[in-house]
């Protein structure tokens, strides 16, 4: 029997919070719904995907399934992204890969929306719904460029509104609605109109291709934006500056991607480890020194070094300023709220 032609794509994104709100959403979801679903909610890599597919089957008459790589997408199912895999869609498939972390994830709402947008165009639906921080900006705004439509829970509702205010803060939605509006705007939609074809923007095609093949090369790179002076917090690789987009993001050579706001994270979060080793070598340091101090030969009565002495105590004034530094990281000149 041929496969049944996918009309509409559904691309769901959400972390904090994200299991209750996915709960609530999918129970409005009509067992017709002309559309195949997918989800990506921020896991940690040891999460058990089965057991949240479970609790998410518990709230639907859809079928749910795991996103397996490979496998064929079918209309009215609801498929989740595996922890520490990346979800993206081509023409008919899925693939799920242990590509680059993106925004610090794995999998990540940018990968999967940015290639549903390069694989479905105007066909693809966006919902971003409650979570910290901006991933998800991107993907959306990759969606919109290409014809789809962009729906974000109300931040008045959402548990963690950051998420759908990162989107409402840099563009214009189709809608801001609560969770119970979503599933009638969805059966509406898709019940009386179709999608027509659109021509997706060359960097979105261009960017979602080089997550697929999880490699890219300078000249690709350098089609998505500036090289900056700026290296990789993952991998200490060279960054290009992409500015067409929504916010400001920077994708390294082996891939993995920033907005701003999560590279100054990661930043901070390099300066802080950076200064913890600092302070544990000089700990070291400062302890060898005290030990070499005392008489070597204490039953032959000889002096303990009391230059050493003098050192170790240099140094526990250092380690003072370096942890006073540790405390007051969050609060360097440029340091976001």
């Amino acid at each position: 029997m041929k496969a049944e032609a996918i009309k509409n794509i559904i691309t769901i994104g959400t972390s904090a919070g994200g299991f209750s709100a996915i709960a609530k959403l999918v129970t409005n979801f009509k067992p017709d719904l002309d559309a195949a679903i997918f989800i990506v909610i921020h896991l940690s890599g040891h999460s058990n995907s089965e057991i949240i597919l479970k609790g998410i089957q518990k709230h639907t008459l859809l079928k749910c399934k795991v996103a397996e790589d490979q496998q064929e997408i079918q209309n009215r199912t609801i498929y989740l992204a595996k922890a520490d895999h990346q979800l993206l869609l081509i023409k008919g498939k899925m693939l799920v890969t242990k590509g680059a972390f993106e925004n610090h994830w794995r999998p990540a709402v940018d990968v999967l929306f940015r290639s549903a947008a390069a694989a479905y165009g105007s066909c693809v639906t966006g919902i971003i719904l409650t979570g910290l921080m901006d991933d998800g900006v991107s993907g959306m705004y990759a969606i919109k460029r290409s014809g789809g439509l962009c729906i974000v829970q109300d931040p008045e509702e959402a548990e963690f509104p950051d998420m759908p205010n990162s989107v409402l803060e840099v563009m214009e939605v189709d809608y801001k609605v609560t969770l119970n509006e979503i599933g009638p705007i969805l059966s509406n939609r898709f019940s009386h109109t179709t999608c027509v074809e659109t021509e997706i923007p060359a960097e979105v095609k261009l960017e979602a291709e080089i997550t697929r093949r999880m490699t890219t090369n300078m000249k690709d790179l350098s089609k998505l934006g500036d090289f900056s002076h700026l290296t990789c917090p993952d991998c200490g690789g060279t960054m290009v500056r992409i500015t067409n987009d929504a916010i400001p993001r920077y994708r390294c050579y082996t891939g993995h991607s920033f907005t701003e706001r999560i590279f100054e994270e990661q930043q901070l979060k390099g300066i802080e480890d950076s200064l913890w080793v600092a302070i544990r070598m000089m700990e070291e340091r400062k302890n060898l020194l005290m030990n070499m101090s005392r008489p070597r030969m204490a039953d032959q009565g000889l002096p303990a070094d009391t230059s050493r002495n003098e050192r170790a105590e240099g140094i526990q004034l250092h380690i003072d300023r370096l942890r006073k530094m540790l405390m007051d990281l969050g609060n360097l000149p440029g340091t976001a709220d």
